[in-house]
């Protein structure tokens, strides 16, 4: 049985799947203040989020980072369904530095201090992409 993981995609999914599989079981048990914390800061970005108490927001976000560090690090989900995974999720920790005040110079897209944190997720979004690339280039061959 073939894996449908190609080899180039490995050091990509496990370097992915572990970080964000570690960040969701950090936040499975934080206290309400950091829950908070967290739901403050996306719901200022995603507005929509301010319908979620902030305990539900954090135990979704951390179900859903649990999951897809786990389909990322699974060589029996396919790269592809993992790389759209991927992709919608840190585009969505890109669009929350791009939307919070404060993470970037001013007129720029360079980080500031407080900002740098945010701005490496770029990372990610850059991989998932990557993935969805190579699965396109991949089937028009």
């Amino acid at each position: 049985m073939r894996l449908p993981v190609e080899p180039r995609h490995v050091a990509p999914r496990l370097a992915t799947g572990a970080f964000i599989l570690n960040s969701g079981v950090a936040k499975r048990g934080v206290d309400e203040q950091s829950a908070t914390q967290l739901h403050g800061m996306a719901k200022n970005a995603y507005p929509f989020l301010g319908k979620l108490r902030p305990a539900t927001f954090v135990r979704l976000l951390s179900a859903s980072e649990m999951a897809l560090g786990a389909a990322l690090l699974l060589p029996v989900v396919p790269t592809v369904v993992a790389g759209i995974g991927l992709t919608a999720f840190s585009a969505g920790l890109v669009g929350l530095y791009l939307r919070t005040p404060g993470m970037r110079e001013e007129g720029s897209l360079r980080p500031t201090q407080e900002g740098t944190a945010l701005a490496k997720d770029t990372w990610m979004l850059g991989i998932g992409v990557g993935f969805l690339v190579d699965e396109a280039t991949r089937r028009a061959r």
